[in-house]
């Protein structure tokens, strides 16, 4: 993933604090909840609630913005990926002047079958929009549909990643660079800051990160 400037890594100290603050992300290294693959896991993200924030999803849309316009100046169109990243394409891409579309998980079995909607060309050069990373999976096919398409697709933005080595090294296998707002690491920096959880609690997080099923089996 691409590295913070001194700018992007105080924005993604704030974005950290925000989805805190607004139980978007919530901690519970002790008694975790459970994902429906089964895994056991201390954290639970939901960032579909910074909708309901104007200060939190302008912030994100303004981050959103701002790395469009120093990293990808040829973007010709915002793509956000259902459903969580569709939103956040539409305002970011207000922001920039530029095309929305979005991605479907699948194309639809009625109608035209489209995946992608909105009006696109071949050739197009387009960001897509995420709002979370976790093992990659559904982003990476959202982009690589995209590029299927016939698209130019210059990289894959998301609002929180769990830094997941899968994730970083399947979107570096296709080719796609992957940027986040903000990311794991700096949320337990910000909990911690906050008193949110314990120097104990931050070892079980990192522990969890590093190795997933590890954690889960103490829990099972």
């Amino acid at each position: 993933m691409t590295r913070q400037t001194a700018n992007g890594a105080e924005l993604s100290r704030e974005i950290a604090r925000r989805l805190l603050a607004i139980h978007a992300v919530e901690l519970r290294p002790n008694d975790p909840f459970t994902w429906s693959s089964g895994l056991k896991s201390p954290i639970y993200c939901d960032n579909r609630l910074t909708m309901s924030y104007p200060e939190v999803r302008g912030l994100i849309a303004d981050g959103f913005a701002s790395i469009i316009r120093e990293r990808y100046p040829v973007c010709e169109a915002v793509a956000g990926i259902a459903t969580g990243g569709i939103p956040h394409a539409a305002w970011t891409a207000e922001r920039l002047g530029l095309p929305m579309l979005y991605v479907r998980d699948k194309a639809k079995g009625h109608g035209k079958t489209n995946q992608i909607e909105g009006a696109f060309r071949p050739g197009q050069k387009v960001v897509l929009i995420e709002d979370l990373v976790s093992t990659g999976g559904s982003s990476l096919r959202a982009a690589v549909a995209v590029r299927d398409a016939g698209c130019e697709v210059l990289g894959t933005i998301a609002i929180f990643t769990y830094e997941f080595p899968q994730a970083e090294a399947a979107f570096a296998e296709q080719g796609i660079p992957l940027q986040t707002l903000s990311s794991y690491s700096v949320l337990l920096e910000a909990a911690l800051e906050a008193g949110s959880i314990t120097e104990e609690d931050a070892a079980l997080l990192r522990g969890w990160k590093n190795d997933p099923e590890g954690y889960s089996r103490r829990f099972a």
